[in-house]
């Protein structure tokens, strides 16, 4: 959880310099102007992102943490499968947030709703023979302690 909260603060700087762009080309004036289509460039940026890094092997916080992602058989992700494993990674936030969009709800509610959601996703992981998340089983990945020492 460490790794994630500080891949959350390194991706606040690559969202702020790409949303900073996409107003700046777009000359949005109002937060509220072109939205959706401001959401779907940054979810375009920030699948290059990971699927660049991940193609690598590590994200720089991935790095601190020394933690790698390798497919199944332990060999470095292609492209295309770090690419699939980001469009899954989606699934830690999409299902709730799909379910509670027709309710009026306010945004404790769903904050509320979201994070037992993140809870329970990672719980999941307990059940799973080698401790995974669903979304590195589902997409052939895995990560692997890559500390000096270690396997």
């Amino acid at each position: 959880m460490a790794c994630w909260l500080y891949e959350g603060v390194l991706l606040f700087g690559v969202v702020f310099i790409a949303d900073y762009l996409f107003s700046s080309l777009s000359q949005t004036r109002h937060a509220l102007d072109n939205r959706h289509l401001q959401q779907a460039f940054l979810f375009v940026v920030l699948g290059i992102y990971f699927a660049w890094f991940w193609s690598r092997g590590q994200t720089l916080a991935m790095k601190t943490w020394h933690i790698r992602v390798v497919d199944a058989a332990g060999r470095p992700l292609t492209q295309r499968r770090a690419l699939w494993r980001y469009v899954l990674s989606w699934l830690w936030f999409l299902p709730p947030l799909a379910a509670l969009a027709p309710f009026p709800l306010s945004g404790a509610e769903i904050a509320v709703i979201l994070l037992g959601w993140i809870a329970v996703w990672a719980l999941l992981s307990r059940v799973h023979p080698q401790q995974q998340f669903w979304h590195d089983v589902l997409a052939g990945t895995r990560l692997i302690d890559v500390r000096p020492g270690r396997g």
